[in-house]
């Protein structure tokens, strides 16, 4: 009979109730707990297919080394910690410790204390050079709260929210940026019978898109001049929070005079939208102007911030909020108060604009730096590439996958094979496992135990993210590896690596709000010659937590916890504002009118945009391996049936797509959805290039390839155009090829 037992999912950032069940030792199946106060028993198909990855039979459960003849060999956990140990310090002792690169993809989820101690292990060799996924994902959101400013108060609740904006994302599949993640189709059902009134803007019809009252089924990369558009709108007719911006605001006439000449038409004939519609959104979002504790966000995904304006879209959501003053005012309840991170007095006042860019730590190319964001990982490749004082010679690749997930893949694969020593701690042998020195394959998310505090510390990371109540979790180690495995959790690695080198490691407590006030961090420095545990890790990052670990542990999965903490009064002679007129942003937007649209497109030669799409059974590229949730092993084109007769082509029929950079092989599927003109397609997928390009219908191609990382990126991030990109497409019989 099967024992159960509550745990949390870790597959993304949701963090999920789940119930595992577990017979003889083994995970069979997962379900959702229906008696969570939060989640109601929720789980998506990722989720549920946890069983799939942890007994895999192509699951990894020994240390890999890579032979002489490119294959590779076991090596115990220990002694690959011993050679790893000695060639790092050996690299280091003869290029600098900015040899040493880490990066950590959205894997790193299911293992929650592992960021902290890889951070500590850098730090300690004196590295700056961590670099993750949010750099090549979402990077604008950081750069938006750096020039805007935050509210002191935190945000607005999506349960009494009357408006809501949600740009280039799909919750309803992502469980991310735009609802909440406890089942967000729901959460989003249940508002729009209440009277949330919901405007997407998406070049095609979503499954989030289509539960919204106004889609504004835009052309990609025009999400700037739609917002710009609906700011026009807004302030043109005097539909904004007048006291609130006296009060709280600066750079309002900057911003006015900035977005005037956005008017319905211009936006209407440049993005593709219905005038008509534009107003009648403008006038929805703006709706509850002045009712206190009403009013709603503006939440992006992927499809701005890929799109090469994603700061800039990021910001003009952020001045949408803030004419409107849709911010918590004094005696509102807190949205989100904390439980698991320290407790902190929420206060109806801003947090001024901070330094969000140009930090210490430069690239050697491009004029990159560190931002707010991190160090732009889209610049690691030339890092690895580039000869000379500070080139990268180590990588240690966490939860991640550069080859699928980082843009020019052509680039990427040079550097990885440049690189003299790569490592890899993942469970499977993804495409970069392929090319590394050494494989150390970790314990999986139900294998450890875990809490829900980064889930609630993603509040941070933009609007919406993170829990809308006073929600925690705990849950225990939950099933043993297989037996005889020898499998390494990511944290215990670097420190492994920290003892053999003679490193002193620590792990930071989480303090709420320290990324913007760095006097409430904590350290715990870790006991170097006897190895804590992981439980021992949590209660260092729970240290200061407003409801103690040990509160949290009493309790069989998750609880909301009594904490009705309401708003206090701003400080007596504050003076901070939020500000709506930041220079830079203002002159992008200017940049952006100024842009040759029309030219740009309707280019002859690549009259088609490529546009990056979520699905629902993975998350990037990590659930490729569990066949049981795909539908398709590969990541089909996606195009408008008109589009398909126009160039002879029908489902199922093969092609090439080429940009200006490069060219991939798709097949081609119908989708109503879509607006013409545009071949959305799911990134992360394919394989090696060279090596695996006939594999087309078992891993499908990677659009990584198309993207050049040194034209058309952000100068603040370095995060390049990944969608919206210029692309032809042609019928191409493949089997001529192969």
């Amino acid at each position: 009979m099967a024992e159960i037992h509550s745990g949390i999912c870790r597959v993304c950032p949701a963090y999920c109730q789940i119930l595992a069940h577990v017979e003889e030792g083994k995970l069979v199946k997962v379900t959702g707990d229906k008696n969570d106060p939060y989640y109601h028993g929720y789980t998506c198909p990722k989720g549920r297919a946890l069983p799939e990855q942890h007994n895999n039979p192509k699951r990894l459960l020994t240390c890999k080394k890579q032979n002489s003849t490119g294959g590779f060999d076991d090596i115990h956990s220990e002694a690959a910690m011993d050679e790893i140990a000695e060639k790092i310090q050996a690299i280091v002792a003869e290029h600098g410790p900015r040899s040493v690169a880490i990066y950590a993809g959205t894997g790193q989820v299911s293992s929650p204390v592992a960021p902290s101690v890889a951070v500590s292990f850098l730090m300690a060799l004196g590295s700056p050079m961590h670099f993750t996924s949010s750099t090549i994902d979402q990077p604008g959101k950081h750069i938006a709260m750096a020039a805007h400013g935050l509210w002191s108060a935190g945000e607005l609740n999506f349960n009494t929210a009357d408006s809501w904006i949600i740009v280039g994302a799909n919750p309803v599949i992502s469980k991310a940026s735009g609802a909440p993640g406890n089942n967000p189709a729901q959460r989003l059902k249940e508002a729009q019978a209440r009277g949330l009134k919901l405007v997407v803007i998406d070049p095609r019809v979503t499954e989030t898109a289509k539960r919204a009252y106004i889609h504004l089924q835009a052309k990609p990369g025009e999400d700037p001049t739609i917002l710009a558009g609906l700011l026009n709108i807004i302030l043109a007719e005097g539909l904004y929070d007048r006291e609130f911006i006296d009060e709280d605001v600066d750079g309002f006439t900057e911003l006015k005079q900035s977005v005037a000449k956005f008017t319905p038409e211009y936006v209407a004939n440049r993005a593709g939208v219905d005038a008509k519609d534009l107003i009648k959104a403008a006038h929805a979002y703006a709706f509850a102007v002045g009712q206190q504790g009403k009013g709603g966000a503006v939440t992006m995904g992927t499809g701005p911030n890929m799109s090469l304006h994603g700061s800039l879209s990021e910001y003009l959501g952020y001045c949408l909020m803030s004419v409107c003053g849709y911010w918590p005012r004094e005696g509102d309840k807190v949205t989100k108060p904390n439980v698991l991170l320290p407790a902190f007095e929420a206060k109806a006042q801003a947090m001024p604009p901070y330094k969000g860019w140009d930090y210490p730590d430069k690239m050697r190319v491009r004029n990159l730096s560190k931002t707010a964001s991190g160090m732009p990982t889209a610049a690691l490749s030339d890092e690895i590439l580039l000869d000379g004082d500070g080139q990268v010679k180590v990588l240690i690749c966490m939860a991640g996958n550069p080859m699928m997930a980082w843009p020019d893949q052509e680039k990427t694969y040079q550097a990885m094979q440049k690189l003299e020593l790569l490592i890899c701690l993942d469970y499977h042998m993804t495409a970069t496992a392929e090319l590394s020195h050494y494989i150390i394959p970790p314990k999986l998310s139900l294998e450890t135990p875990a809490t829900t505090q980064l889930c609630e510390g993603n509040k941070h990371y933009g609007y919406g993210l993170g829990f809308d109540e006073p929600y925690a979790s705990y849950a225990p180690a939950i099933v043993n590896p297989p037996a005889n495995s020898d499998v390494v959790e990511e944290w215990a690695f670097y420190y492994g690596l920290g003892q053999r080198m003679g490193l002193s490691l620590f792990i930071a407590a989480q303090a709420g709000w320290d990324q913007f006030q760095e006097s409430q961090a904590g350290f715990a420095m870790l006991d170097m010659q006897h190895k804590p545990t992981t439980d021992d890790l949590h209660i260092n990052l729970t240290a200061n937590s407003r409801i103690p670990l040990d509160e949290i542990k009493k309790h069989r999965g998750g609880k909301i916890y009594a904490v009705d903490e309401k708003v206090q009064a701003k400080d007596l002679d504050f003076a901070g504002k939020l500000c709506v007129g930041n220079a830079m942003m203002l002159q992008e937007l200017a940049d952006v009118y100024e842009e040759d649209f029309i030219a740009s497109q309707s280019v002859a030669d690549y009259p088609f945009r490529l546009v990056c799409r979520r699905l629902n059974a993975v998350i990037n590229s990590a659930g490729r391996e569990v066949a049981d949730t795909n539908l398709k092993p590969y990541n089909p084109a996606y195009m408008h049936p008109d589009d398909l007769a126009k160039l002879g082509l029908s489902d199922g029929d093969t092609v090439s797509i080429r940009s200006s950079h490069a060219s991939i092989f798709g097949v081609v599927e119908s989708d109503t959805t879509l607006l013409t003109g545009i071949v959305s397609m799911p990134h992360a997928f394919g394989g090696l290039p060279g090596k695996d390009d006939n594999k087309l219908l078992q891993i499908g191609s990677n659009t990584g390839k198309l993207t050049p990382v040194e034209k058309n990126y952000d100068p603040l991030t370095g995060i390049p155009l990944m969608s919206n990109i210029p692309v032809q497409i042609e019928s191409m019989d493949l089997t001529k090829l192969w």
